[in-house]
């Protein structure tokens, strides 16, 4: 399963969740789902928006882990 680390790279730039969101200019709710994994497509324009606010490569935004049995 591919998953999103903007958690982890939150953590290590050391900003909150809630700043990423008012950079984000989404609604709070598809904010949310994206940034806990719980959905099942971002949007290009996300992807690239999360690219420049965190000063990162597409490919730092993922993750590859093993599916729970």
């Amino acid at each position: 399963m591919v998953r999103l680390r903007v958690l982890h790279i939150l953590e290590e730039q050391q900003h909150t969740k809630y700043w990423l969101y008012k950079q984000m200019d989404l609604s709070y709710q598809n904010f949310n789902r994206m940034i806990m994994n719980e959905t099942n497509s971002i949007r290009y324009e996300n992807l690239d928006k999360l690219c420049a606010i965190l000063d990162c490569s597409v490919g730092d935004l993922f993750e590859r882990v093993e599916e729970e049995a």
